[in-house]
């Protein structure tokens, strides 16, 4: 790649924007306009998220004072809200009204689906750019070994799989209140306190009835006229990607916000298991001795117990403590799985760790009299994060998982909050009738979804390592051999 780089490599990165200011005012101007697109959405879901967090600590004020802010920045227009290209509207006989220029729901629902992933994709290739023209103008050397790291991952088709469906994923749990053709309000929570128009072929008159009861008559249950299926309608002209439950309720907007909830789970189990592993791997990598022995004991230990057993009993002992009220339970197997993966992520961290503590450079550190915790954070942290970030990808997959096992044995998130796992086990007693669709399609986004994530750490593994195993078969090899993470 040629470069456009100032004479001095010592010139504080401040002094090279000055210098050259174009690219990055155009690139930031660019950011901005893609960041200020959807704006509401971001204060709605960040200020809603902190509201949230207020909540689960008794008696922290200001709580409902974010839930409130959050409500006002969620009326706000935006670029990927409902009300700009609505998909929900009525047949009166001759048009369609109120949905997107008149079209009929499933092509205004698809514009609107797809213009959330062409937005999702233009603001990640322009944060892309954005790395560009920060190599091309503005980084003192030539060449750095994160280059390497990102070029092999550029060229490995197993891990750029994985990443695509990884950016799905979290699309579709980002943005389920604009994805899903209804929303979670009318669809899950309060289907009969929300009404709904439809035409009346037998009348040829439109009429008012509670989402409800328009359920009520489009559930599938594998009989007869008793299903509705992929990419139909039902009787009261509500279109349904992937059909609907047993229980009428679109199925689609569902797996929408079970995505949420497996997200917040997977990531906030991991993040807590790998802050607990990475400071363990640094305090033994750096005292050795009585104090990785006690570690090794304890990951031993709990690596001893048998986990799904161990999760079953918590869920059954805390079903009537408050801690498993949060989030339908979220909460509980946040702490749950934490508790349960920290040894695994800690022994993948323990070896990088140890030969980090060995090198001249802390040796070097420790003779100036630096703090040992600021050898840990500045000089021994940035060389494993790596690798804690190639085994968390791959136990998030498995989290997932077992988040949606306990769901299905009924042992899971509460109803009514939606959860893969649970709509694989309400439709198992149709796998073979017209309702397929209930149970085989949550359990295909499942197993796509941790191939996914164990493709993805595949490949940051190889991009990281090149003497690998699967590095040294390519991107061939590291598909045939990825996949089981």
């Amino acid at each position: 790649m040629e470069t456009e780089l100032t004479d001095d490599i010592d010139q504080p990165l401040r002094d090279r924007l000055k210098a050259h200011p174009r690219p990055a005012l155009l690139w930031a101007a660019g950011l901005c306009v893609l960041l200020l697109l959807e704006g509401p959405t971001y204060l709605d879901g960040l200020l809603g998220a902190i509201g949230a967090g207020l909540a689960l600590l008794p008696g922290a004020p200001g709580a409902e004072a974010f839930a409130s802010a959050s409500a006002f920045f969620s009326e706000l227009p935006h670029l990927l809200s409902r009300e700009l290209v609505p998909n929900r509207g009525y047949y009166d006989g001759s048009a369609w009204q109120g949905t997107f220029l008149g079209l009929e729901p499933k092509y205004a629902w698809l514009i609107r689906f797809l213009l959330v992933y062409a937005y999702v994709a233009a603001l990640l290739g322009w944060l892309w750019y954005g790395y560009v023209l920060f190599r091309r103008h503005y980084r003192a050397a030539n060449w750095t070994p994160t280059d390497d790291v990102i070029d092999r991952l550029r060229s490995h088709y197993w891990g750029l799989f994985g990443l695509a469906v990884v950016v799905f994923f979290i699309t579709m749990a980002a943005f389920a209140p604009v994805v899903g053709p209804t929303t979670a309000e009318e669809n899950i929570e309060g289907p009969y306190s929300h009404d709904m128009k439809y035409y009346n072929e037998d009348t040829e008159t439109v009429e008012t009835i509670t989402i409800g009861e328009a359920n009520l008559g489009s559930a599938s249950r594998g009989s007869g006229d008793s299903n509705v299926g992929i990419w139909s309608y039902d009787d009261f002209g509500r279109f349904h990607p992937v059909g609907t439950l047993v229980s009428g309720k679109d199925l689609f907007t569902f797996l929408a916000f079970g995505a949420r909830v497996s997200l917040f789970i997977g990531l906030g189990s991991m993040a807590i298991a790998g802050f607990i592993a990475t400071t363990l791997a640094l305090v033994t990598a750096y005292y050795k001795g009585v104090t990785d022995l006690i570690v090794v004991l304890t990951s031993d230990s709990v690596q001893a117990m048998p986990a799904l057993l161990l999760v079953i009993l918590a869920t059954v002992v805390f079903r009537n403590h408050w801690i498993a009220e949060l989030y339908s339970g979220a909460m509980l197997f946040i702490l749950l799985f934490a508790l349960i993966r920290w040894p695994g992520l800690w022994r993948a961290v323990r070896g990088p760790a140890l030969q980090v503590g060995e090198q001249e450079w802390v040796d070097a550190a420790k003779s100036y009299g630096q703090r040992p915790t600021v050898i840990m954070r500045k000089h021994m942290a940035p060389y494993i994060l790596g690798y804690l970030l190639v085994y968390a990808s791959l136990t998030l997959g498995g989290v997932i998982i077992s988040v949606s096992a306990l769901s299905f044995l009924g042992l899971g998130i509460t109803a009514p909050t939606p959860e893969w796992g649970r709509a694989i086990n309400i439709g198992q007693q149709y796998i073979a009738s017209q309702s397929w669709h209930i149970s085989l399609i949550p359990g295909i986004l499942i197993t796509l979804v941790v191939t996914g994530f164990n493709a993805f750490s595949d490949g940051i593994r190889d991009a990281i390592d090149p003497q690998s195993e699967g590095a040294e078969g390519g991107a061939t090899g590291a598909a045939a051999g990825g996949g089981g993470g």
